[in-house]
């Protein structure tokens, strides 16, 4: 066992040494995606700003929240959980979509996947600019604690990437795994409180979809503070809980698997 967590510790290691290249190729694959296209990548945050907006009417009149308050909410989960999702859905096929590198050039194999974690992270960026728009027509005010997202967003990033690499492995192994990832996604998207605020759950309810549900606490650490709330130590423990038992099972798998992936594709 010790010797698959130092391959993959060095596979990583591998990855870091080639940060220029995962750059330069997430920025290539953002280029090659928008090739000819007038806005680029800014079509997403028109898409996802539309989104909230549309979201906004319809669940804010449901929800019963003053605009104020659901509009930022819904806006933050939105663009957070677009960048969860994606990342880990595109992840999925990642080593297949670079079957051309892995057979051929002698590189880590989770460079692959932070590849497109680097390219993910790029287009959150430009959905993040829906923020300061969203604040400053709602007039909201700016608070100490929002300094916390940063932290909260460094926590979610680590465990985005671990399951970005199981994710990637797994499905390379088996492919069927694609679309049930697909649907899982899509299942947790309407149960963690985006479109919805846990106050209209009931006492009993909140245990199952709020305390139990991981995706609740990696939106918090950044969205609370973002709305100028604390996020609590439940949401931090389960946080760090799952990254730390997430990569752990991340780099045994990375370390049995790199040397075989080659041969699953």
């Amino acid at each position: 066992m010790n010797h698959h967590f130092r391959e993959a510790y060095l596979d990583l290691r591998g990855s870091l040494v080639h940060a220029g290249l995962i750059s330069m190729l997430g920025w290539q694959d953002i280029r090659l995606r928008y090739r000819r296209s007038t806005l680029g990548p800014f079509w997403i945050t028109i898409s996802v700003g539309v989104m909230i907006a549309m979201l906004g009417f319809v669940f804010g009149s449901i929800c019963r929240s003053p605009v104020n308050e659901f509009l930022p909410f819904l806006g933050i989960g939105m663009i957070l959980w677009t960048f969860i999702s994606q990342t880990a859905i595109e992840s999925c096929q990642g080593f297949t979509a670079a079957e051309g590198m892995v057979k051929q050039l002698n590189l880590p194999m989770s460079l692959h996947i932070l590849r497109i974690v680097w390219k993910n992270v790029v287009f959150l960026a430009h959905n993040v600019i829906i923020l300061p728009l969203l604040y400053l027509v709602l007039q909201i005010p700016l608070h100490w604690c929002m300094l916390l997202s940063i932290p909260g967003f460094f926590l979610l990033l680590l465990n985005e990437i671990w399951l970005c690499i199981l994710a990637g492995v797994v499905c390379t192994r088996y492919r069927d795994l694609y679309q049930i990832v697909i649907n899982l996604f899509q299942i947790a998207f309407y149960v963690t409180p985006i479109i919805w605020t846990p106050a209209v759950l009931p006492a009993r309810a909140k245990v199952m979809l709020l305390d139990a549900n991981p995706f609740y606490h990696l939106l918090e650490i950044v969205r609370a503070p973002l709305l100028g709330q604390i996020p609590t130590l439940l949401n931090y423990g389960v946080a760090a809980g799952i990254a730390a038992c997430g990569w752990l099972a991340a780099l045994y798998i990375l370390g049995r698997s790199r040397k075989r992936i080659a041969y699953w594709l």
